[in-house]
């Protein structure tokens, strides 16, 4: 069987380029196409590949270059692209993998880590929200025009799979009832991550710097408390991020995976105040035996056990609302407890990477099998 992977852009670190370096693990062979690569971007496990990018490569040299022109230049090289000569193309997507090019007895599988955000909930972006009149009403057109052509774009997609049920809810919404969707959580590398018996006297946030990260009232709250934090990351907002911290916050941007993985293991808790569609940083802080201290929605609600009355059988502890009263609450009943990290790491392996593969392998030959189930036949 013959395979090709599509993601939408190789320029970040994040959770969807994170799922297409495990599909890569799973199929070795298997030539990456993408919109755009840019290697020091992202991980660098991906130089092993074959990577084939769109003609917007010679554009987009950063992260704000590709989403700056990516309508239309971005959606008119990806739509350019052409996949032949394969017997599946398995997508890692939230914005453009699916505008491809795929020959059409093609078994196409799409992961989907949320419909295209622009397309379908424009009001999260704030320069939409916030806009005046009249450039929301440009807003309007271009997205009218962009959530047909991401909708069209789905009819060559055979099977779906979703990182959440809360995402699954959303294809169907987006794209139609009719949608076959299997849920498969994403992975977290718990062989990248370890329990550390060395004393742990600071909090930890893992996070890329935008709005809806919440990072900011992280920092808030604990400037204010004086409470050691580490903040790993960067983004959009890194200059306010960084002209917000004080002595007791360190900020750090390019981690290596060895230091990133002892900073997890040494934490007293991560802290994830977003909201998240799925999320696999507290996964991979409960790989390192430490928990998780999350707004209690999202991705969360399906990935971590939340303490309720014994703290050695949980993995998480919620606090409820996204302010500083709700977050330090939960900050000083933290204190208190005593959580288990053997039985905490126990609870990240039922989400490990090997885990992730075998389904997804599984998966393809099953779905392979009932789209052409004679010419598998013949290959075995």
């Amino acid at each position: 069987m013959k395979i090709a992977i599509v993601q939408d852009d190789l320029m970040r670190r994040g959770g969807a380029e994170q799922v297409a370096l495990t599909f890569h693990r799973a199929f070795p062979e298997a030539p990456i196409y993408t919109l755009c690569y840019q290697p020091d971007l992202t991980y660098p496990e991906f130089k092993s590949a074959t990577i084939i990018t769109s003609s917007y490569q010679r554009i987009a040299k950063t992260e704000r270059q590709m989403k700056r022109y990516f309508f239309p230049l971005g959606l008119m090289a990806m739509q350019q692209m052409k996949i032949e000569g394969f017997d599946v193309v398995l997508m890692s997507t939230t914005f453009c993998a699916k505008y491809v090019k795929i020959s059409k007895n093609t078994v196409v599988i799409c992961y989907c880590h949320n419909p295209f955000r622009l397309a379908w909930e424009p009001e999260s972006y704030p320069q939409i929200a916030g806009a005046s009149f009249f450039k929301k009403k440009l807003y309007q057109l271009v997205i009218k025009t962009l959530r047909k052509l991401d909708k069209d774009s789905t009819k060559k997609i055979n099977y779906f799979i979703a990182n959440s049920k809360i995402v699954a809810g959303r294809i169907k919404k987006a794209y139609g009832e009719d949608k076959e969707i299997t849920i498969v959580n994403p992975p977290v590398k718990c062989n990248d991550f370890y329990i550390s018996s060395d004393s742990k006297d600071y909090y930890l946030v893992v996070s890329r710097f935008e709005p809806y990260k919440k990072v900011d009232l992280v920092l808030s709250v604990f400037k204010e408390l004086n409470i050691p934090l580490m903040v790993v990351g960067n983004g959009s907002m890194a200059d306010k991020i960084r002209d917000m911290a004080d002595n007791n916050i360190t900020i750090k941007s390019k981690v290596p995976k060895d230091e990133l993985a002892k900073l997890f293991a040494n934490c007293k808790a991560l802290i994830f105040p977003q909201l998240e569609d799925y999320g696999i940083t507290p996964l991979e802080a409960n790989a390192a035996g430490r928990p998780v201290i999350a707004y209690g929605k999202g991705g969360v609600l399906e990935t971590m056990e939340p303490y309720t009355n014994d703290a050695s059988q949980a993995s998480a502890l919620f606090f409820d609302e996204q302010n500083e009263q709700s977050l330090k609450k939960s900050l000083k009943q933290f204190e208190t407890l005593q959580f288990n990290p053997e039985y905490i790491r126990a609870h990240a392996r039922k989400f490990d990477e090997q885990v992730f593969i075998d389904k997804i392998v599984g998966l393809i030959h099953s779905k392979f099998q009932e789209h052409n189930p004679k010419v598998l036949a013949v290959k075995k």
